[in-house]
Formats: C-alpha cells, sequence, structure tokens
C-alpha cells in the first residue's frame, strides 16, 4: 500500500468546502461519547456509551434495505446480568431515520487512524475536484457519493445489522472524481520497501492501484475473513465519483507539467556565467 503525501497540482482558489469536512470529522471524532474506548483505552462505562451513540448514528444494511428497527438497543447505561457487567439495552428512546443514518455515519470514525487516513486523502485530493466542481456542487456530489457508496453496500449486505461508518465511501468518489480529471497528475507517495521509499507517481497509477487493492479485498482476496472495513463501499463510492466527474473531463485543464526536483524540492533554475 502506498502513502500519498501531495500531489503536484495547483488550485485556484481556497477548498473551505474541504476544510470545512475535515474540520467537521474530527470535531464529531473528539465530541463522540466514548473516544478513550476507540482509543483502546476502554472502561465498561465509555463501551456502553459509545454502543448507544453507534447504534443511534451509524448507518445499519438491514435498517436501510427492509427499514427493520431493533426493538432494544443499548441504552448507554451499565448493570449487572447473569454472565456479569454488561450494557443495559432497551426499547430506543428516539425516532432513527436509516435515511438520515447514512449522513451522519459519514462523520463517525472507528479510532485515530480510520480517521486521520481518511482526512489525509480527503486533503490531498478533495481540494482539487472542489477547485474544479466549485464548492456548492461539491459539497452535494460529496454527499452524493457518501449514500451511493452506503447503499450500495447495504444492498449487497442487506441482512448485516453491524453498524457502517466512515467517510471513506464519500472520500472513495472524490478519488474516483481526481482519476477522470487529473489522471495525469503527480502525487508523492511513500512507498513502504524496507523502509519508506519517497515517489513521484502519477495519479492513475496510485490511484489505480488504490481501487485494484480495494476491489480485491471486496471480493475476499488478500484478507481473512473479510475484516471489518467495507471495501465493497469504497468500490462504489470510487465508481459513483467517476461517473459524476466524466462529464466535468472535457473542461478540466491538465495540470501544470512539473519540474525538475533536487531531493524532494524545486531546483532553483542556475546561471550560467
Amino acid at each position: 500500500m502506498v502513502i500519498p503525501v501531495h500531489d503536484v497540482n495547483p488550485v485556484r482558489r481556497t477548498p473551505v468546502v474541504t476544510y470545512a469536512l475535515i474540520a467537521a470529522n474530527v470535531l464529531v471524532f473528539l465530541l463522540t461519547p466514548g473516544t478513550a474506548a476507540l482509543a483502546g483505552e476502554s472502561h465498561l462505562a465509555q463501551l456502553c456509551h459509545l454502543h448507544a451513540f453507534m447504534d443511534h448514528y451509524a448507518a445499519v444494511p438491514r435498517e436501510l434495505i427492509h427499514h427493520q428497527l431493533p426493538r432494544l438497543v443499548p441504552t448507554g447505561a451499565t448493570g449487572m446480568g447473569p454472565n456479569g457487567p454488561g450494557c443495559v439495552v432497551g426499547p430506543p428512546s428516539y425516532d432513527k431515520s436509516p435515511v438520515l443514518s447514512v449522513f451522519t455515519s459519514m462523520f463517525l470514525h472507528g479510532g485515530w487512524l480510520h480517521l486521520l487516513g481518511n482526512m489525509l486523502f480527503l486533503l490531498i485530493f478533495g481540494n482539487n475536484v472542489e477547485d474544479r466542481m466549485g464548492h456548492v456542487r461539491y459539497l452535494l456530489f460529496y454527499v452524493v457519493c457518501g449514500y451511493a457508496a452506503g447503499y450500495g453496500f447495504a444492498l449487497l449486505n442487506a441482512s448485516s445489522t453491524d453498524p457502517l461508518i466512515g467517510a471513506s465511501g464519500a472520500i472513495a468518489g472524490v478519488l474516483g472524481a481526481y482519476l477522470v480529471l487529473y489522471p495525469k497528475a503527480r502525487v508523492w507517495v511513500l512507498v513502504p520497501f524496507l523502509i519508506f521509499l519517497p515517489l513521484r507517481l502519477p495519479a492513475w497509477l496510485v490511484l489505480g492501484f488504490w481501487f485494484g487493492l480495494q476491489a480485491a479485498y471486496s471480493s475476499g482476496h488478500g484478507v481473512s475473513g473479510g475484516g471489518t472495513v467495507a471495501y465493497t463501499a469504497h468500490v462504489v463510492g470510487f465508481v459513483a465519483g467517476m461517473l459524476l466527474a466524466w462529464p466535468l473531463k472535457a473542461g478540466t485543464p491538465p495540470p501544470p507539467e512539473p519540474g525538475p526536483l533536487l531531493f524532494g524540492r524545486r531546483a532553483r533554475p542556475r546561471q550560467v556565467w
């Protein structure tokens, strides 16, 4: 897996929507009850609050497809059961909208690594897509890709009751759009090979490789038991982003040709005496 760190593709305007999305994701993560539980410093009370919060705001495939809301949900309280202490369940005290849960789930993350990885990809590739689409259209595009990813995953896992969280489905749409609009842009990546080697590669190679991995993992290749990552949502979001961005391809100017680089920095022109 390669880790992108920067793209050689300047923008014409400040990507305020991309920055706002990153800020919103970080803020929601910090305000999520039981964040310490996500970091591994868990206590039972924190875990119970976390389960209750996720059950309320995360998207659940069975709820999305069949609209079957559970009769008993975690209440956030702790209690003593026949098998020892645990989380108390009871009738939900809220009315959950499965459709709206797809939107709220885009701002929930399962830990710092999950959050920071998603935000890194959004920061690097989102600014140019926003620059090309404009702020409002980009925001709508982001949400539509998130919904496509969520419902696409739910259709293929209609009986699942596992919560679906994370911005990666929407961000996968951003990556798909970037591949369509700027396939020749250069992206600095770190490639793990004994050490992390910095390389400057074309976007079509970086994003094509990423998509290939997601497609392989979604079919069960290279992962044991399918893991806990919704790779299918990544694939659906990526394809949705490509299709939505395709009409803009003809009017997208190519990125500037990268100049010579010296040790990762652009070399200054030298005067010959």
